[in-house]
């Protein structure tokens, strides 16, 4: 393989991208966290305190997301850097570990999202009842 100074160019706007969701995802979250505090000292509810839990953790492994997002990035910088300076040797690592951090932080955002698909679950479990009394009428009403 030809490792020239558009091979780490190649991620900028990939990780730039991932960034900007990342981001998104953590303002979401903020916003939901401080919607849902108001919301408990209102009520007391402990279903509410369970899923601020959930997304305590959810705005950790998204923090942790960001930060090897934002290395990875450093990384593909100082690899263009190094090879400005002919170290192609040490840049062929350096950008392997931007590879490798991004790979990390992929991961992390797969585990965020299974985090995100359980509090789903778990808010519509609450629910069970009525979505099988909603199931049952529309396959009365479509004839299935």
């Amino acid at each position: 393989m030809e490792f020239t100074l558009t091979t780490p160019a190649l991620l900028f706007s990939a990780i730039s991208l991932l960034l900007l969701a990342y981001t998104n995802r953590f303002l979401a979250l903020a916003s939901l966290v401080r919607t849902m505090k108001t919301q408990y000292l209102q009520n007391k509810d402990d279903n509410l305190l369970a899923q601020m839990a959930n997304l305590r953790k959810r705005i950790y492994l998204i923090r942790n997301m960001q930060a090897c997002g934002i290395i990875s990035f450093f990384f593909c910088v100082l690899c263009m850097f190094l090879m400005y300076y002919q170290q192609i040797s040490l840049a062929q690592y350096v950008f392997g570990s931007s590879l490798l951090l991004l790979m990390v932080s992929l991961y992390l955002s797969f585990i965020e999202i299974q985090l995100s698909a359980n509090a789903l679950k778990m808010e519509l479990f609450s629910l069970k009842k009525e979505i099988d009394i909603a199931e049952r009428s529309i396959k009365k009403y479509i004839g299935k």
